[in-house]
């Protein structure tokens, strides 16, 4: 990662960070429908991977995707019009914060059902091979998912053809409230790569530039032909498996949730850009703050915006007679 790169990478895991915690205050007070799952505490994963990507690549994202737009360009006026449920949301204020999407950004979209985004991106890499391009796509999923049924056959199809994607697993360690050891034997899930046939990579999900590089590697083996790879990233969401959740997470313990909050992965690369020189505290005080105020006015944005219109309420929605 060129430090140019880690300045933007700065910039744009403040700009997640403080999407998410708004989005929480507005959860917590009545002003969003439907439910909220945040990544806080996971933004090196989402913003590190993107980062490794070129325009034209794909992603697909899951339930807990706000980092995952945000960091492939996301627009958060709109993400926030989304979750306000207006109509100048993504989706026209109808998918909510689990079905942002974006084509045009290569945002192929985030997915409410757990494991749904593997096939969708296996699909979008066999895309890739039946046209002849380079490009590639990103698939986030979560520990919980590798125990479904589509991750064994999207894994198995795409190490079979060789396809361009590369299957990124943020391990937060719970499955909504399920350790992973409670429902998995093994301790690395990118181990389950070798029954595939496929490269499997762990890295460390807090530092940005591992997964900028880690993800980058297998980007470039994939763009060139050589296949995919499943890369881990150990990681862990600050808060519960959604907002609907009791205000305690009862099923972890106040020792763990400290001890993974030391390594906060804004502050471990804050310290990292200061220890280079590549800035100083007021530089990135005032970026914080920058960001800060690109999320009031998206929030400000989404708040004046319309109601979806009743007229609407059957466009978007496809059914057989």
């Amino acid at each position: 990662m060129t430090n140019e790169l880690m300045l933007r990478c700065y910039r744009t895991m403040s700009r997640v960070r403080r999407f998410e915690e708004r989005a929480r205050q507005e959860y917590r007070k009545g002003a969003l429908p439907g439910m909220l799952h945040l990544s806080v505490g996971e933004e090196a994963v989402s913003v590190g991977a993107c980062a490794a990507l070129e325009p034209g690549d794909s992603v697909t994202s899951n339930h807990r995707g706000h980092g995952h737009c945000i960091a492939r360009g996301g627009d958060v006026r709109r993400m926030f019009a989304e979750l306000f449920g207006k109509a100048t949301g993504y989706c026209g204020g109808k998918g909510g914060s689990m079905h942002i999407a974006d084509p045009a950004l290569g945002i192929i979209g985030a997915n409410g059902i757990v494991g749904g985004g593997l096939p969708i991106a296996t699909g979008c890499g066999l895309a890739s091979r039946l046209r002849g391009d380079d490009r590639v796509t990103l698939c986030f999923f979560g520990d919980g998912a590798s125990n479904q049924g589509s991750f064994h056959e999207s894994l198995n199809l795409a190490a079979l053809w060789k396809l361009p994607v590369i299957y990124v697993c943020e391990n937060n360690l719970y499955a909504v409230s399920t350790r992973q050891n409670r429902a998995q034997a093994i301790t690395d899930i990118a181990s389950r790569a070798t029954g595939y046939g496929m490269p499997g990579v762990v890295v460390d999900g807090q530092d940005v530039c591992a997964v900028h590089d880690t993800v980058g590697e297998a980007v470039g083996r994939a763009r060139v032909g050589t296949g995919p790879t499943l890369v881990e990233a150990k990681t862990y969401r600050w808060y519960g498996h959604c907002e609907a959740d009791p205000p305690t997470t009862f099923y972890r313990t106040k020792e763990e949730e400290a001890s993974w909050r030391l390594r906060d992965p804004l502050v471990l690369l804050r310290d990292r850009l200061l220890a280079a020189s590549l800035a100083t505290e007021a530089e990135m005080d005032l970026w914080d703050a920058e960001e800060e105020q690109l999320v009031q006015e998206a929030v400000r944005f989404a708040r004046e915006s319309p109601d979806p219109a009743v007229s609407s309420a059957a466009e978007g929605v496809y059914a057989d007679a």
